[in-house]
């Protein structure tokens, strides 16, 4: 909201306060300024003049040489381009010695052969908006009326001697998006009275309802319509002052009648719009919902389809106009207009709303609409708005309005004590000291004791409950003067829950493993929404998708890891090692949202080592990516209950691909991308990894027990065992601490061979296993029989034999 300084002077004494102090104030009891312009960009020497004559300048055939009267006795000379120049017009001069915005000083100087002792100015020179201009001076020099004073301060005229306060205001505060509702917040600020605008309205004989007639079908919508007739006008400009503050107020002038109705919509938050009487094309006004499927065309000469529950006014038969948002072409106030009809309305904001967001459409009408205006000021602001038309458009007002009212206009009625508000605020405030807030701010307060009572006027729709009085009380008592109090009693330092300190464990691993984080788009495309999926689960599609490839919430990371692989890889970065921990989305039948788990995804693709110097580099392979996720498992303290099985999965290849299951359950996989997948992805030999993290980090865990260094030797014994092809060396090496007891420390495998001596459809694995007791030296016959005890396992479970 744009507040002209001097337009609120006009209904409140802001004597001895600049600009700058009241939005201090008017921040500080908590609607926040967001800036204080100056409409004055250091301008000066700029007067009214009179063109006394005019004349093609005989050198050029773009330029008048002008002979101007500025008040000085003898007329300057002013050669001037603009197309609109004529002889007679009262004009802005730019005398010799001004200055103009950006400090553009004004010197005599020859144009073409022929002096010029000045500048004609246009709006937009005298440092106001191009869209602000009125459309007939956009191109050209802006003209006074006749009645302008030689000589005088062009900048008075045009109210550049104004400043404009930016007003941010919350969607709360809709009471402020008018000037008289700024003059109560102020008025309330400085304890200073509001002077209504006085309307002298004269009526002729006739009655409106000779005129027109008025039915609202959709009444829950359009409780209260006003129509109101006014007779041979005539269109023209509206006079200067009121140009200027639709200006300042950021709203282009129009016409006087025009003009009249947003003025009157930026005084008193009431919406209205006029009608060409002569064009609605009968004398009805109906207020319904559009039919589904219906047309109309509006004053941005845009045909607009519109729904069922668009709300229109319609002439009985055909819309002439969206409700609230914008008035239709065919009925619009022309230059020919004689006869107007007034609109004066309440239309429910939540109607309002969707029919502006459906057509894209936001005016000053529906942004006050949306928000709530006060419903006793319809009236009031049809009124005001017809004497001024009368005034300033020469109207005839016929006596009486045409109106449907089923509005309900009462003012409410909010209680408090004076106990729940020192409470709540904690000051010690008295009766008489939160009464006397209230009386501020005009509102009704009766005190019963403690008890208050405050009935609240119908501008302020956003105090309902008694808390919304507290805060009222708060912000003009003073935010500054609330006691500032320590909190008493025990309190409870912040920390990360185990949930969060496990992950941020997971992260900080992973990094300092070689990986980065990666952060995609939760949404992918339907096709891809169940690849390397770890779990089934029917697919969560968007209603109003930004496009196909983001329409579908996905069910596992990996996909988009591999699209990050490949984005890196265009870029010539051919190692790439990625992790990501984020959400998936799963779904069941029967289930209105979907359930959010938290994944832990990794990609790896290219060389994991690369040491140039000795000439060094490994590439990534199977058992690269497994050895992170071990060394992770084992950070966690979880190892002992991890297993990986060799599986098959879609999209993975089928022998280099393992299930990893905690505790027997299944929470994730691990493996190379299937050639195919790879090359669909455009990716080059990739290792993946997914784990259901919300689980791997919810399971309890034993606390970690630290151990002294063994003072006594271990024993270390090594066995190369020839089994089968299918058999596991996790398989073995869980058999083998099974039965190595407690004596048995560690099992390593450090070797597997296939091929020459070893027999077909066989491998030999090599283990290395580590004896060990802590409080005495063992025994080599206590060694070897536990050794035993372990290759009779072997033998019997797997048929595995020692290798000779």
């Amino acid at each position: 909201m744009f507040v002209s300084y001097r337009w609120l002077e006009q209904y409140i004494n802001l004597e001895g306060i600049d600009p700058n102090e009241l939005a201090e104030k008017i921040t500080r009891t908590g609607i926040e300024v967001e800036g204080v312009e100056t409409l004055n960009k250091g301008i000066k020497g700029v007067v009214v003049g009179h063109v006394l004559e005019c004349e093609q300048h005989p050198n050029a055939d773009k330029l008048n040489k002008c002979l101007v009267d500025v008040g000085e006795g003898e007329p300057v000379q002013i050669i001037c381009g603009a197309p609109n120049v004529a002889k007679g017009q009262k004009v802005a001069v730019a005398k010799v010695g001004a200055v103009l915005p950006g400090n553009f000083k004004i010197k005599k100087a020859k144009l073409r052969g022929e002096a010029s002792h000045g500048m004609i100015c246009s709006l937009q020179e005298l440092g106001i908006e191009g869209k602000l201009v009125p459309k007939e001076y956009q191109e050209g020099i802006f003209v006074f009326a006749d009645d302008a004073e030689i000589g005088r301060d062009a900048l008075e005229l045009l109210n550049l001697d104004d400043h404009v306060l930016e007003l941010g205001l919350t969607p709360n505060r809709a009471d402020c998006l008018n000037m008289l509702g700024v003059a109560y917040e102020v008025g309330a600020i400085l304890d200073n009275e509001v002077k209504y605008p006085s309307v002298e309205l004269q009526e002729s004989s006739e009655k409106a309802e000779d005129y027109i007639r008025v039915n609202v079908e959709a009444k829950e919508d359009n409780p209260l319509y006003i129509a109101r007739i006014i007779k041979n006008v005539k269109i023209g400009p509206s006079p200067l002052w009121m140009q200027t503050r639709l200006m300042a107020a950021g709203i282009r002038p129009h016409n006087n009648v025009v003009d009249i109705t947003n003025y009157v919509l930026l005084e008193y938050g009431q919406p209205l719009h006029a009608f060409d009487y002569d064009r609605i094309g009968s004398k009805e006004i109906l207020v319904r919902h559009a039919v589904e499927g219906e047309k109309i065309t509006t004053l941005d000469d845009q045909e607009r389809t519109l729904k069922g529950d668009h709300l229109v006014i319609t002439n009985g038969e055909t819309p002439i106009a969206l409700a609230g948002v914008m008035g239709g072409a065919d009925s619009e106030v022309k230059d020919d207009t004689i006869n107007v009809l007034l609109e004066s309305a309440y239309f429910a904001g939540l109607s309002i709303r969707k029919c502006s967001k459906d057509h894209g459409l936001r005016s000053e009408a529906s942004a006050r609409y949306e928000k709530g205006i006060d419903p006793n000021r319809v009236r009031a602001a049809s009124e005001r708005a017809a004497a001024l038309i009368a005034q300033y458009a020469g109207g005839e007002v016929v006596s009486g309005v045409v109106e449907e009212n089923t509005l309900d206009a009462e003012p409410k009625r909010v209680d408090v004590t004076l106990a729940k508000i020192n409470g709540v605020l904690g000051t010690e405030l008295t009766v008489d000291e939160v009464t006397s807030i209230f009386k501020r701010l005009r509102f009704e307060a009766i005190a019963d004791g403690e008890q208050i009572s405050v009935t609240v006027p119908t501008r302020r729709g956003d105090i309902t409950i008694s808390e919304d009085l507290i805060e009222e009380v708060a912000r003009l008592y003073g935010y500054d003067h609330i006691p500032t109090t320590l909190p008493v009693g025990e309190s409870t330092p912040g920390q990360l829950t185990s949930y969060q300190e496990k992950r941020r464990r997971v992260r900080r691993y992973l990094e300092g493993a070689g990986m980065l984080q990666a952060i995609t788009y939760a949404l992918t495309s339907e096709e891809k929404a169940e690849q390397f999926a770890l779990e089934v689960s029917k697919h969560v599609c968007l209603a109003m998708p930004m496009s196909e490839e983001r329409s579908t919430l996905r069910l596992s990371l990996i996909p988009h890891l591999l699209e990050v692989v490949k984005h890196n890889i265009a870029r010539q970065l051919d190692s790439v090692a990625l992790y990501e921990t984020s959400s998936v989305f799963l779904s069941k039948e029967n289930q209105d949202l979907p359930t959010e788990r938290e994944h832990l995804a990794g990609a790896v693709s290219g060389l994991w080592h690369m040491h140039m110097w000795q000439g060094e580099k490994k590439v990534v392979d199977f058992f690269t990516v497994k050895g992170i996720l071990e060394g992770l498992f084992d950070g966690l303290g979880l190892a002992a209950r991890i297993e990986f099985q060799a599986s098959k999965h879609d999209g993975m290849h089928p022998g280099r691909t393992a299930t990893i299951s905690l505790d027997g359950k299944e929470i994730g996989i691990i493996g190379q991308v299937h050639p195919h997948t790879a090359k669909r992805y455009d990716v080059r030999e990739t290792y993946v990894f997914e784990l259901d993290l919300q689980t791997l980090l919810s399971v309890d865990v034993e606390d970690v027990v630290y151990e002294t260094i063994p003072r006594f030797p271990s024993i270390t014994r090594d066995i190369a065992l020839v089994v089968d092809k299918g058999i596991s060396a996790g398989k073995l090496e869980q058999e083998i601490r099974a039965t190595g007891g407690k004596l048995l420390k560690d099992v390593k495998v450090f070797d597997l061979y296939e091929g020459e001596h070893v027999e077909e459809g066989k491998k030999s694995i090599a283990f290395s296993l580590r004896y060990l007791d802590p409080e005495r030296t063992l025994t080599d016959e206590e060694v070897t029989s536990t050794h035993e005890k372990v290759l009779e396992a072997l033998h019997t479970k797997f048929d595995a034999s020692l290798r000779s």
